[in-house]
């Protein structure tokens, strides 16, 4: 038994070149938040808890960076490399912080493709809505491979 719609894989190695770009906008609105903090069950009152939040040095809640460590896996996932792509490292670093209600530009690039070892690296940043740069890193990808197509036989397994 599938799960699912069927979906075709993410673009091969080969068919991948440094320099490739892609561009996307996330806005921060309180429900992402708290499908995310419900998901982790992280209670950081940093995150949701106005009052708290007020006597830290943010003055406001935050936007949990591994939320926007999960909007930048999230973009390889759909679509740089996309469908069936895998992360094997990545290194981010948060500038400032992400408050609630933000419009955030990401950008990825493809800066290097390795084709004998299957990876691309890409460069991420993102900015807020004042074109303040809030996130700076890289991730090693390895794009989809397909090593044996699935027969019917092999589904009879399922």
């Amino acid at each position: 038994m599938l799960l699912g719609k069927k979906r075709k894989l993410g673009r091969k190695i080969e068919d991948m070149a440094t320099g490739e770009k892609l561009k996307l906008t996330e806005n921060i609105e309180d429900k992402d938040l708290l499908l995310y903090l419900g998901l982790t069950n992280d209670g950081n009152p940093l995150y949701i808890q106005h009052d708290f939040a007020s006597q830290t040095k943010f003055g406001k809640p935050v936007v949990p960076t591994a939320m926007l460590t999960g909007i930048v896996t999230s973009a390889v996932s759909k679509y740089l490399p996309g469908p069936g792509s895998y992360i094997t490292e990545q290194h981010l670093k948060f500038k400032k912080p992400v408050y609630h209600y933000a419009t955030v530009d990401f950008l990825l690039e493809v800066t290097e493709v390795n084709v004998a070892a299957n990876e691309v690296t890409v460069r991420v940043e993102a900015t807020d809505e004042n074109g303040e740069l809030v996130l700076e890193g890289k991730l090693v990808a390895n794009p989809p491979q397909v090593l044996n197509q699935l027969t019917t036989e092999a589904m009879d397994n399922f």
